[in-house]
């Protein structure tokens, strides 16, 4: 009995930096625009590089630890992810820390389906099981949800590589224990792998991904727009394609066709994107905007952290006495209207508003992931139940990772149409200026013309206009998702009676 918490402690203890590492950046986004000369585009390249990636090995890595043991994955993606920390602590580029994120999240993939086989494996009583399943749900929540609070400590005391370097003890800590004291599994050679497809399905997300980013921007001729964007769809087809013709598919497409699964699927993500893109703005809003340290940053967000964070036991109340289509309905309805009303709510002068909003925010989205995974669990098949979990896992990522790209795009957008920089500007200190908040510091900072403070000040209420115009966006189209998600569950199954 002993041995088997022991295993859970170390799972855990693994868990936390992968969980933290999806948002730990966000509070971190002005240092890396100044510390490395980042362009807005490359720094949401950075943030969301390692949830998209994710997404996409999470499914072989699974399979991959099926066929040589969960010890062995976990030894292995443990190692790669402590590495790849120390090369993103040390990192001098964008670029570098873009490709150390990506081997992050491939360490992470690995860990992740290695730490859930390792308790489905170590705890064979089914009320042991479960509650070693929560204890590692909260785990990620937690992590998640506390990341940038996480990242505003560090950066207010250390240099931001540390908040890699911290993961380097924790990784080295987590193999030598694991090395010593979990047993080893054996595993199925017949396994299949799927690794080209995995990799064919990361290369049309970041296609697609990439082609919207440039398509928003409005820089780049549309006829690399579209075949980047024909590239990667012609891609993702195959990929659906190769899945329905397999004999063991990484994703059961057939599940999608189920409408409560699907609803499901669209909750999951949307919810994520919310929560997730909505941090990131608020951190770059605080630091630029309010001159607000990061850790102080990382404060003023806690009322959204906690309520996802704590949200779990009520939700689960909720759907068991209100039903799933209420909840879900509600929590995107709820949701929307945070996001409308944080949209007219000044952050400096309005705190409490802000505060009881971002409660309401973070509880109401983290009901709705709640009740994402009810419906996509209770509509799948029993046997279809390790497909279903998977395509619930993959839907989070995703969301996750398309929260930085959708909210970074409209922001950048945004920003762009409504900045009024003063005259005597070079044009091509204007297009810098206009990229982002971060290029327009960085020019006031070099600038040698008097306009310093034009430019800030310029900045800053575009800015703030573009927060509005994000957050007002966002509610209106939860909105039209809670309207179509009532409609979608109409006929589903409710346990409320």
């Amino acid at each position: 009995m002993f041995r088997q918490w022991l295993t859970l402690v170390i799972i855990v203890l693994v868990y936390i930096p992968v969980a933290i590492d999806a948002t730990v950046l966000h509070v971190a986004a002005p240092t890396l625009s100044s510390a490395l000369n980042a362009s807005g585009n490359e720094l949401l390249w950075i943030i969301d590089i390692y949830s998209l990636v994710m997404a996409g090995m999470v499914l072989p890595m699974g399979a991959l630890g099926d066929r040589i043991g969960f010890k062995r994955l976990l030894l292995m993606g443990s190692g790669l992810f402590g590495t790849a920390s120390l090369l993103a602590a040390f990192a001098t580029s964008a670029s570098w820390l873009i490709a150390t994120r990506s081997l992050l999240a491939i360490g992470a993939a690995m860990i992740v389906p290695a730490t859930l086989a390792g308790i489905r494996t170590t705890f064979s009583q089914a009320r042991h099981r479960n509650t070693a399943l929560g204890v590692w749900a909260a785990v990620g929540s937690g992590g998640a949800a506390f990341g940038p609070l996480v990242g505003g400590m560090l950066l207010e005391h250390f240099y931001w590589g540390s908040v890699f370097l911290i993961n380097v003890p924790i990784v080295l800590m987590v193999m030598a224990l694991t090395a010593r004291l979990v047993p080893r599994q054996q595993g199925r050679k017949e396994q299949p792998l799927n690794l080209n497809q995995a990799l064919g399905l990361i290369v049309a997300i970041l296609l697609l991904v990439w082609s919207a980013k440039s398509a928003m921007k409005g820089v780049l001729p549309l006829w690399i727009i579209a075949s980047t964007l024909l590239v990667g769809g012609l891609l993702l087809a195959t990929f659906v394609r190769l899945q329905l013709a397999a004999k063991t598919p990484m994703i059961d497409m057939r599940l999608f066709t189920h409408p409560v699964i699907l609803s499901g699927v669209v909750m999951a993500m949307t919810a994520m994107i919310t929560l997730v893109g909505f941090e990131l703005l608020m951190a770059q809003e605080l630091q630029f905007v309010h001159g607000f340290t990061p850790f102080a940053a990382g404060v003023f967000m806690l009322p959204v952290m906690l309520a996802s964070g704590f949200s779990g036991p009520i939700a689960g109340f909720l759907v068991s006495s209100l039903g799933l289509r209420r909840v879900a309905t509600g929590g995107m309805a709820l949701s929307a209207c945070s996001f409308l009303g944080l949209s007219v709510t000044h952050f400096s002068t309005q705190p409490w508003q802000a505060g009881i909003l971002m409660a309401l925010l973070g509880f109401s989205a983290a009901s709705a992931l709640l009740a994402s995974t009810s419906a996509i669990m209770a509509a799948a098949p029993k046997e279809k139940a390790a497909a279903a979990g998977a395509i619930e896992t993959m839907s989070y990522e995703l969301g996750a990772g398309l929260g930085i790209a959708v909210f970074g795009l409209i922001l950048s957008r945004s920003f762009a149409h409504s900045i009024q920089l003063p005259s005597g500007l070079s044009s091509h200190e204007v297009t810098q200026a206009s990229s982002s908040i971060g290029e327009a510091f960085r020019l006031a900072q070099e600038s040698n013309t008097g306009l310093a403070q034009e430019i800030i000040a310029a900045a800053k209420t575009a800015f703030i206009s573009s927060h509005s115009v994000a957050l007002s966006t966002a509610g209106v189209l939860l909105i039209v998702l809670a309207v179509g998600i009532w409609f979608s569950l109409a006929k589903a199954e409710q346990p409320s009676r």
